[in-house]
Parts: structure tokens; sequence; C-alpha cells
């Protein structure tokens, strides 16, 4: 029997469920197969490549220089450090598909 995600919230266990009752693999080749695939999504988002799904959307890394942020408390100025930041822009087959289902 296929496991309900929790509070609205897919997991990893409901992947691998789902990869074991579509395909077939074992739980434990299923939870494999759904391991692997997000290593390779992170290893690339790490090397600094940006991870594109069709149909279902890109994880794009976007650098961000320095800049002055406000305490909100004090009113303060300080400086922000340049960082990377991970941003997901979905596919517009995706967003369709949502607009639909709410």
């Amino acid at each position: 029997m296929a496991r309900r995600p929790q509070a609205g919230t897919l997991t990893r266990a409901d992947l691998a469920d789902v990869v074991h009752n579509e395909i077939g693999l074992s739980r434990a080749e299923s939870a494999g197969a759904v391991e692997r695939i997000l290593h390779h999504m992170c290893a690339a988002l790490s090397e600094g490549q940006n991870v594109k799904i069709s149909g279902f959307g890109s994880f794009i890394l976007r650098d961000k220089g320095e800049r002055i942020g406000r305490n909100p408390k004090t009113g303060v100025e300080v400086p922000i450090a340049p960082r990377r930041v991970l941003t997901f822009r979905a596919s517009q087959i995706m967003r369709e598909r949502v607009s639909r289902a709410g």
C-alpha cells in the first residue's frame, strides 16, 4: 500500500514508495535510486551548475553581491556579505498543473 504524505509534505520515503509501486524495484533499490538522483542534483549545484528538469522546473544559482542592510531593531547599518543563493523556477507546465489543482 502506498504511503500518504504527512501534513501535505512529500518526503524521500514517499518518492521511494512511488518508485517501488510504479516501477517494481525493491524498496531498497527504490530508496537508493531516489538518493542517487538527489545526490547528483546536489553535486551539480555545489559545483555551480544549474539543474533543469524538463516539465518540472529549474534550480538556479545566483550570486548576490555585498550590500548594506539595516538592523530592524536598532536601525544600525550593517554590511551583508556576498553569497550564493538557490532559487527554483517552476516550468510553465508545472505552474499550469498547480493552478488547476487549486
